[in-house]
């Protein structure tokens, strides 16, 4: 197990003053939210039990719409996948995996959280036991009926709202002082997301870079096998060679 803990843990910080999506985009001020509370600063992913405990600090922890977890400033969704198979399309968000696809989608606010499964094969999509969240510090303290392993990840903050069906405030051009304005339509809905190079890209492409565990070890194990499969059939020709008719 501690094997196990070692090589899943993930630890990465991301910069600080960028939760403006293109940099361009304004924030609502009814109720006023600051910037600070859906800026990303890190993320953890470690082994917790059965599952795996998710760790997403923010630059400060607001509650504007009084929630009885202590946040509600901004919604945090955690993407879990690896390089083989899965989902592109990053829910509602108007974003695409740069590579890759998830299997498992984490939405956390302060009014409930959910995990969901995407379809596999003949599967069809599932909705699991729901994370359970607390407040540490500025920190999101998430565990999460995800099996223990090594992931990759795509994790997004954006702004909370009850007055959308899914709780999610999409930017839109017009202003107003409820409203996300950004400077064009179908712009991106976060308003952050977890990229430690600060590549525009998700803002100015729609598409976003994992993080984590981006080589598929499946990949590589079959490779290995099939290397390995050939090698003994050249020694088994060989060593029949030797032997003569």
């Amino acid at each position: 197990m501690l094997t196990l803990l070692t090589a899943a843990l993930l630890s990465l910080a991301d910069p600080a003053g960028d939760a403006r999506g293109d940099g361009g985009y304004l924030l609502p001020t009814r109720p006023a939210l600051s910037a600070d509370a859906l800026d990303l600063r890190s993320f953890e992913a470690a082994p917790q039990g059965a599952g795996m405990r998710f760790t997403v600090g923010l630059g400060r922890v607001e509650n504007p719409w009084q929630s009885p977890l202590g946040f509600s400033a901004g919604v945090t969704d955690i993407f879990v996948g690896g390089g083989l198979g899965g989902e592109r399309r990053l829910d509602d968000l108007r974003l695409t995996t740069a590579r890759g696809g998830w299997q498992y989608h984490l939405r956390v606010t302060g009014f409930g959280s959910t995990l969901s499964r995407a379809p596999q094969g003949e599967q069809e999509a599932a909705r699991l036991a729901a994370p359970s969240v607390r407040v540490e510090g500025t920190r999101l303290v998430i565990d999460a009926a995800v099996p223990p392993g090594r992931y990759a990840y795509w994790v997004t903050s954006s702004v909370y709202s009850p007055l959308t069906p899914d709780g999610v405030l999409r930017p839109v051009t017009t202003p107003g002082q409820a409203v996300l304005q950004a400077g064009r339509a179908g712009a991106p809905v976060p308003v952050d997301v977890l990229l430690p190079s600060g590549d525009p890209a998700p803002f100015t492409q729609g598409t976003l870079a994992p993080v984590g565990q981006t080589r598929d070890t499946r990949t590589l194990l079959l490779a290995g096998l099939g290397g390995l499969g050939l090698l003994l059939v050249a020694f088994a020709t060989l060593a029949q060679r030797r032997r003569g008719p």
